[in-house]
């Protein structure tokens, strides 16, 4: 028995050396203990992960909850279990699928013409490395919902927002952002070899970007934007990855995997904080790393990208045609 103690000593050293690391790497509850009673709240992708998570956080504070997901019957399961686990029956779901455009006008005119205000726009659903998929509009998927749906919904609530400010925008991006690269030149992936990382990439950054042309354009109306890295979590987000592949690299790489990584508990930590803490009012056009701001890649700071991707994409989503002035007026009232 004696031959196997050192081996077992070290395994379980290792292991709780592992689970120090994990609470370190995973940082800890939002610092702020702000409440948001009667604030009108929508978290897009809500009905699991980090954005279920962000939600339940913010039905805790007294939030008026929206949850928009593309799937309205894991949708209104997350509302049950969130209006049961805070008590708050304030907490909602709405249908959006951010890969059709159409489904994003009818979201937002619903929300326009029956709430009387929104105070906090979370944008957090996402899609990661998947297959060279395209949205119903015919967008590269990633490039489509991470950030061109979000685009469009920001743009078509902003009426609202700015009617109810002060207000704040939260966009969930990515560490990742750091590896994009905009190519203006086929943003879609139309012209080059899929490669489903770097698409990842740059619609990360893309976020990152619309931030900051946001931020520029908000100035004065009372409405704040900021992008966040939530840090990596356990969550739906990787089913597309190399990891999930095979039994074998589940089994050896799971482990290290669950170690390293943050719960989405606490990964809906820093988008809670970005939402509701007293002493981020005025801060905007900012990128935090969980709830520490930090400089964004060089590329996500270079103003003439960010706006000619801002004229790209009011181009892209048909932002100033017939097909949204519909709501742009009711968004004006």
């Amino acid at each position: 028995m004696s031959r196997y103690l050192l081996p077992l000593s070290v395994l379980g050293t290792a292991l709780g050396g592992g689970v120090l690391l994990k609470d370190y790497v995973a940082g800890g509850a939002c610092p702020s203990k702000a409440t948001i009673p009667g604030k009108t709240v929508i978290v897009t992708g809500a009905n699991t992960g980090i954005g279920k998570h962000t939600a339940l956080e913010l039905a805790r504070r007294g939030g008026n909850i929206i949850l928009a997901c593309r799937d309205l019957e894991k949708c209104e399961a997350a509302a049950r279990h969130i209006r049961g686990e805070t008590l708050n029956h304030r907490v909602n779901a709405r249908h959006l699928d951010l890969a059709s455009l159409k489904s994003i006008r009818e979201f937002a005119r619903r929300i326009i013409e029956e709430e009387e205000q929104v105070h906090i726009l979370v944008n957090n659903a996402a899609v990661m490395r998947c297959p060279h998929w395209t949205t119903e509009d015919g967008f590269e998927m990633q490039f489509g919902v991470n950030y061109l749906g979000h685009f469009l919904l920001t743009n078509l609530l902003l009426g609202k927002l700015k009617g109810s400010a002060p207000a704040r925008i939260i966009n969930v991006s990515s560490l990742a952002h750091v590896a994009g690269h905009m190519d203006f030149e086929d943003l879609n992936w139309e012209k080059r070899k899929y490669d489903t990382k770097a698409a990842y990439c740059q619609s990360k950054l893309a976020v990152v970007l619309f931030t900051r042309e946001l931020s520029r354009r908000l100035q004065g109306t009372g409405v704040t934007v900021n992008a966040l890295h939530p840090g990596v979590a356990r969550t739906e987000l990787g089913r597309h990855t190399g990891m999930h592949s095979s039994a074998f690299s589940s089994f050896t790489l799971g482990p290290i995997f669950w170690l390293l990584v943050k719960s989405p508990e606490l990964a809906a930590q820093p988008s809670t904080y970005l939402a509701v803490a007293e002493e981020l009012e005025g801060v905007s056009g900012k990128y935090f790393d969980g709830f520490k701001e930090k400089s964004p890649a060089p590329e996500a700071e270079d103003e003439e990208v960010a706006r000619r991707l801002w004229a790209e994409s009011a181009r892209l989503v048909g932002l100033e045609s017939g097909a949204s002035s519909v709501e742009a007026r009711l968004a004006r009232k």
